[in-house]
């Protein structure tokens, strides 16, 4: 009984051969170029079908001019909160377009990247994603890759790149029209680490929207870690200093997490005394939080599939510079609620 021939040994030179055309011919009908006449092409087509023929990407992708491969680049996945949900975007735009994806971690190591770049180059991917975790300014990697490049959740400091980010201050506003909706006059802000730019953005723009109702926040942004104990500290400290707060914007939804805990501790209730409003939707902490948080939606994948949305223009010649800011939503639970009408 003779041995059936894997898949992975059938080649170009067996289809050919099967279809009673040069390899040539067999390459170009394949292709789908218009040299060849419709008949031989469903011969060639036949025969690979027949054969279960796999056509090899980079050999393929000499002769078309691309290998429908994009390499994505980021640094620390391994730690990444931000980067994980715009990478699941940008894989599903990706695939449903039938195009690969090549995923490189440099771990935050200059010499890794570099490599992983010549590495990525080398297997003639049609273009790079560079994502960020933190959804701020990065130096251009633009330079040393010759294909076309987006970069996503952070800004490339060079004004001549094409950068997709989250809308921080877009989000903020949202946060500061609804709480002001609800009637909420007294309202302060609790935040983290204002090394990163998102912290000051999202106090600037909260602040600013608090302004354009006619409103100062209480007291200055309190600026501290992105943590549940800090939310539990920076809560005794502010209403130890303005006893009358009816509402406080989070920067994150851990330290949103933690201020419900120190409001329950002093005694306040949540929201008829004092509304939460979070930021990110971060599943584990809006949804658990005692009440639920209502928060902020970064729309993280729909970010990922922007990033290659923008991508697959630049691939087809209609290349962009600056900077895209995907929206949010706010995504509106328990820890707010209609102020009490003796206010």
């Amino acid at each position: 009984m003779p041995v059936s021939r894997k898949r992975a040994q059938v080649t170009l030179t067996d289809v050919a051969r099967l279809a009673g055309v040069s390899v040539a011919t067999a390459s170009k009908a394949l292709n789908a170029r218009d040299e060849v006449a419709p008949a031989t092409r469903r011969r060639v087509q036949q025969a690979a079908e027949e054969l279960s023929f796999q056509p090899n990407v980079l050999a393929r992708g000499l002769i078309s001019g691309n290998t429908r491969t994009i390499g994505l680049l980021t640094d620390e996945l391994s730690a990444a909160r931000f980067a994980i949900p715009v990478l699941l975007g940008a894989e599903n735009a990706l695939g449903n377009e039938q195009m690969s994806v090549l995923l490189c971690d440099a771990r935050g190591d200059a010499i890794r990247r570099q490599h992983y770049i010549r590495t990525l180059l080398a297997r003639q991917v049609d273009g790079f994603i560079i994502l960020g975790d933190a959804n701020d300014l990065r130096p251009s990697l633009t330079r040393s890759i010759p294909v076309p490049v987006v970069y996503a959740y952070c800004e490339s400091d060079d004004p001549a790149d094409l950068s997709v980010v989250a809308d921080d201050a877009g989000g903020a506003h949202l946060a500061a029209e609804h709480l002001v909706s609800l009637g909420r006059r007294r309202i302060a802000h609790i935040t983290g680490d204002p090394g990163y730019r998102a912290a000051r953005d999202r106090a600037l723009a909260f602040a600013a929207g608090l302004s354009s109702a006619g409103l100062s926040l209480v007291g200055e942004p309190l600026f501290g870690q992105w943590s549940q104990r800090w939310g539990r500290h920076a809560t005794s400290r502010l209403l130890a200093s303005h006893p009358d707060i009816d509402a406080i914007f989070c920067g994150n939804d851990q330290i949103a997490s933690g201020v419900t805990e120190a409001l329950r501790d002093l005694g306040r209730t949540c929201p008829d005394d004092v509304a939460v409003v979070g930021y990110d939707n971060w599943e584990v902490f809006a949804t658990e939080c005692r009440p639920p948080l209502t928060t902020v939606d970064l729309n993280l994948e729909q970010l990922g599939a922007t990033a290659v949305r923008h991508l697959f223009a630049a691939l087809d010649g209609d290349q962009h510079s600056g900077v895209v800011r995907q929206p949010g939503r706010l995504v509106v639970r328990e820890s707010t609620g209609v102020a009490p009408s003796s206010r």
